[in-house]
């Protein structure tokens, strides 16, 4: 039995664990596979999180005004 060697995730898939990991569809098994640095994971996380209250503000403002 050959196990498959998993890689590092790349910045572009930390995005995407990010942002499945915001909207709740991310499979368990691309979860266990994933090794994902921790230091782009807060990155990505914290830039997400910043955007997200910027659009809601913008939001909030366009229905307010």
């Amino acid at each position: 039995m050959t196990h498959a060697v998993s890689e590092r995730a790349s910045f572009l898939d930390t995005v995407k664990t990010v942002l499945y990991g915001a909207i709740g569809v991310r499979r368990r098994g691309d979860h266990e596979r994933a090794r994902i640095r921790p230091a782009y994971l807060v990155m990505v996380a914290i830039v997400f999180l910043i955007l997200f209250v910027l659009t809601l503000r913008f939001i909030v403002g366009l229905v307010v005004s």
